[in-house]
């Protein structure tokens, strides 16, 4: 897959990110589309399993039928197999008339089991028989039904670690795990933090006329720096809450609101010891008590916090007799958007304009060398989306809503592009 069918398919499903896992996970998802195979994605809480699902439903010779997300978690034990496989009529207390399952009322269609883990044992053997022969039995019903599903299953925990613990059915697992998928945490995709963080912050600032937010150089690096055990869901709490409360009112007048290491700090979460990845001893014989475990987490903690710092002096570069300034951003979506070669944290923390403090003419020949070839590659970027555009414009005879449906973009963001690039349509034509 070429990277503008990736980047549409990232436009279409709102995904923010230029990871290389990131990116094979969403490739594997289109591949693995038009079979019927069963997929297990993996990755932690928050990271966007939700999101492969989905791809692999639009893209599969289903995509007109049915699709439904079922959080297995969150369904009372006792009601399991009802939900999944429906009941007649007086089955149980409370059963006044018969109700379909998610496996009848979604055949033909896809149906996305998030939190597969969390399924009871005995649930368990009769979604193994599903899978294998697509028949099912409602509660309190002795007729075989069939039916025609594609199940897609996710999964936060270890499920076979789970299944040596007799908590997983190990026939289940292997059935589920045709296909993984796995879905990289933030934490390993350093380089998309920033463009997600302002994302999150754009989108925020503009639903509720609030000013954008920059960060400087130290904020970034602190931004980048944190493991984030919540990934995504985290992060956007942070910049809504950031957005919310720092920046201001939006009026004709407004400036773009700063925000510097000391800030942000105040709203990124605590890392608890009890929250750290680290196992605890089976049975009693452990030789350690509480007060040296917490004095050992406390230790790695301490010396975390001195690396970070070490590592944050030999990347920052000074400059005497200024302070530096924070970059200005004037396309903001291309930013977020993640358009062009992916971001690394090193080119991130170093962003700053040092013209605006020093004159146009500051800087090595090289710099202005880098800053040519950047203006050359936007450039190619530009006529690459004005040629997409043409096209879709051409295909629906000028329709914009249609032609931004084809690109996979907002129709909002087509008319900006539009505007920018200069481009009439047939109906822009007519109206003159």
């Amino acid at each position: 897959m070429d990277t503008q069918e990736l980047q549409k398919i990232k436009n279409q499903f709102d995904i923010i990110g230029n990871d290389a896992a990131l990116n094979r996970a969403l490739e594997m998802a289109v591949a693995i589309a038009p079979t019927d195979l069963t997929v297990l994605v993996t990755g932690e809480n928050g990271v966007g399993k939700e999101s492969i699902p989905n791809i692999i439903h639009r893209y599969s010779t289903r995509r007109n039928a049915k699709y439904f997300a079922l959080n297995c978690g969150a369904i009372p034990e006792g009601t399991v197999d009802a939900e999944l496989f429906g009941h007649e009529k007086g089955s149980f207390t409370g059963a006044i008339e018969a109700r379909k399952g998610y496996f009848e009322e979604y055949d033909g269609g896809t149906l996305f089991l998030d939190e597969i883990g969390e399924l009871p044992l005995a649930s368990q053997a009769k979604l193994l028989r599903v899978l294998q022969s697509g028949e099912f039995i409602k509660v309190g019903s002795s007729k075989v039904q069939k039916t025609d599903v594609r199940v897609i299953a996710a999964t936060n925990v270890n499920l076979l670690h789970a299944v040596s613990k007799g908590k997983f059915r190990e026939d289940l697992y292997y059935r589920l795990n045709a296909v993984q998928i796995s879905v990289p945490s933030l934490r390993e995709r350093k380089e998309d933090i920033y463009l997600l963080f302002r994302k999150f912050s754009s989108d925020f600032s503009e639903s509720n006329k609030r000013v954008k937010i920059s960060l400087t150089n130290e904020a970034i690096d602190l931004l980048i720096g944190y493991r984030w055990p919540g990934n995504i869901r985290q992060l956007k709490n942070v910049a809504q809450a950031i957005t919310a409360l720092e920046a201001g009112p939006l009026t004709a007048s407004s400036q773009r609101s700063v925000i510097d290491a000391d800030t942000l700090r105040r709203y990124m979460p605590k890392e608890e010891s009890c929250l750290l990845p680290v196992a605890a001893p089976e049975g009693t014989g452990s030789s350690l008590s509480d007060s040296d475990k917490q004095m050992i987490v406390k230790a790695i903690l301490d010396l975390k916090k001195e690396i970070d710092s070490i590592k944050s002096r030999l990347n920052s570069v000074p400059v005497p007799g200024k302070a530096l300034k924070p970059v200005s951003f004037d396309n903001d979506e291309a930013e977020w958007q993640g358009q062009g070669a992916p971001v690394h944290a090193a080119d991130i923390s170093s962003n700053v304009d040092l013209r605006n403090e020093f004159g146009p003419d500051f800087g090595p020949k090289e710099s202005k060398e880098k800053e040519l070839k950047e203006e050359e590659k936007e450039l190619s970027i530009a006529k690459s989306n004005i040629s997409i555009v043409l096209k879709a414009l051409e295909k629906h005879g000028g329709n914009r809503k249609l032609a931004a449906e084809e690109v996979g973009i907002s129709e909002r963001t087509l008319y900006r592009w539009l505007e920018k690039y200069k481009i009439e349509t047939a109906t822009d034509k007519q109206d003159q």
